[in-house]
């Protein structure tokens, strides 16, 4: 992990010290080569959940999540190439912005793989600063507001977070903060301060998962960065906070009632998230603030299904993979629609199904899959949701979500086809049209539509693993083993306090019975 942490800064911050674009691209090459070296390294020595460094763990959830990030982050520096050069910006800034994007993936990674509390806010901390440079890359008014406030409200929800971790460290045994310690240790926990301590992580870190109440900051930095890296915030650093939050959700498992407070919170955040989404997703009026609040909706979905647990877990896991490969997509497509039209106005611009078809088609493809149509995978993971839902008979919330989906699917659709047919009022720039890249800015939607149709072992294995190893699964399967063992002791007495003899009776009767069969099956 160390050797692997050395190569991943140097090749990151070595494009400050060469020249030309053509070697920052090939150093970004290197930089992609080496996140897909790791993990096959892991795999092939066999290291999958062993300690590295002592504050990093390999785990299924990490290598998962760490291979989606670097899958996203290949089609993030290829894109960028094109999309800088028709910005027509500086090579100091041409090389800056690759630096900064690959600073951002190494910390992602770092959260993605840390297996200690504290260090899991440092590193989403780290990921603030090099977001924050790429959000500012464009360097105008709007660029600078939204720089100026990402790093103000993150600044917050990660100082909140770090309040939680104190009050959570309270519980600790010598001071051991990692997650396997703290899982033993948070039983013996003051209820009050493990509340207040999981309200706070959660409001912290929400910021990063794009779920309410700081995801405004992700709208913002999503609409202010150039659009490659805007596929990769709202994908592999929302899936760092999706992590964060899981692995205390994991911690709060063994806390018995608390836990059940706290599942009743995620709910709480999801709906409320859904319900923002929602709000804003028929009122906003730029492509890209448009999927960003598709993110907010689709990770209430998720907080959702972690409220509820049971098979809505698998699904919530499943959910924000796929949804990594869809939103990724679709901010591939704005980004290439934005040099055509040199905007994202939604009111204004139109007619892209005649100016590039490939573009078009993709776009709608990819927004059918994001409603959930079948075969989309989201559709999968939410029909999974809610039979849970209708399984622990919250009626009330299934209603409550179908409601809400409904003002997105109409939202998000009417804008889709907007895009395609509505006539466009913006000067155009047929030169800009790029079928090839339109095409490779699909590649994650037929990725994402396979598993809709097909889940390959490996990876239903890999989410199974992870659920396996989530102590709320394994308690209900407790509580199971618990009420047939207690049964079967309500049985006993009634047993015990028969007569001997009667017994005795009983069973020469039925023996002598099955040997009059045995005797009449002979003749």
């Amino acid at each position: 992990m160390l050797t692997y942490l050395i190569i991943s800064v140097i090749l990151a911050v070595l494009p400050l010290v060469v020249r030309t674009e053509r070697l920052t691209n090939i150093i970004a090459a290197l930089f992609f080569l080496v996140q897909v070296v790791g993990i096959a390294l892991v795999f092939y020595f066999d290291r999958v959940d062993t300690v590295l460094l002592s504050i990093f763990r390999a785990d299924s959830m990490a290598l998962l999540f760490h291979a989606l990030m670097t899958a996203v982050l290949g089609f993030s520096l290829l894109h960028s190439s094109s999309y800088l050069k028709a910005e027509g910006i500086s090579t100091r800034s041409y090389k800056a912005y690759y630096t900064l994007l690959m600073l951002l993936a190494v910390a992602i990674t770092c959260v993605y793989y840390s297996d200690n509390i504290a260090m899991t806010w440092v590193f989403l901390e780290l990921t603030t600063i090099c977001s924050a440079g790429i959000i500012y890359h464009r360097e105008f008014k709007q660029s600078l507001e939204a720089t100026w406030k990402y790093v103000f409200v993150c600044s917050t929800g990660i100082a909140m977070a770090y309040l939680g971790i104190l009050l959570l460290s309270t519980v600790a045994t010598e001071g051991a903060l990692d997650y396997a310690s703290l899982k033993e240790a948070i039983v013996e926990g003051n209820p009050l301060y493990l509340k207040v301590a999981f309200l706070l992580m959660v409001v912290g870190y929400s910021c990063k998962m794009e779920i309410f109440p700081l995801y405004t900051v992700g709208v913002d930095a999503n609409y202010a960065a150039p659009a490659p890296a805007s596929a990769f915030i709202s994908t592999a650093l929302v899936n760092a906070g999706f992590l964060s939050i899981m692995r205390i959700y994991n911690l709060y498992a063994s806390a018995g009632e608390v836990f059940v407070w706290a599942r009743h919170v995620l709910i709480l955040i999801g709906v409320l998230s859904l319900a923002v989404g929602a709000m804003f997703l028929r009122r906003a009026n730029n492509y890209k603030r448009f999927l960003s609040y598709s993110t907010v909706e689709n990770m209430g979905i998720v907080a959702i299904g972690l409220g509820i647990g049971g098979v809505a877990l698998w699904a919530a896991v499943f959910h924000v993979v796929c949804h990594t490969f869809v939103k990724s997509s679709m901010f591939f497509h704005v980004g290439i629609m934005r040099h055509v039209y040199d905007s994202y106005s939604i009111n204004r611009i139109g007619n892209y199904m005649n100016i590039n078809r490939v573009g078009a088609i993709g776009f709608i493809v990819g927004t059918l899959v994001l409603l959930a149509f079948p075969p989309s995978p989201l559709f999968v993971s939410e029909v999974m949701i809610f039979s849970e839902i209708v399984t622990v008979g919250k009626w009330w919330l299934l209603v409550l979500m179908l409601v809400l989906m409904c003002v997105v699917l109409y939202s998000i659709w009417s804008r889709s086809l907007r895009l395609s047919y509505h006539s466009n009022q913006d000067e155009l720039h047929l030169s800009a049209v790029n079928r090839r890249l339109s095409y490779i800015a699909s590649i994650p939607l037929v990725v994402a539509v396979v598993l809709g149709l097909w889940q390959p072992k490996f990876f239903t294995d890999m989410i199974d693993t992870i659920i396996t190893d989530t102590p709320v699964v394994k308690a209900e399967t407790e509580v199971v083993e618990h009420n047939i063992v207690v049964f079967a002791e309500e049985q006993q007495p009634a047993v015990e306090h028969t007569a001997p003899n009667t017994l005795t009776v009983l069973a020469v009767e039925e023996l002598t019975e099955n040997e009059d069969v045995n005797a009449e099956n002979l003749e």
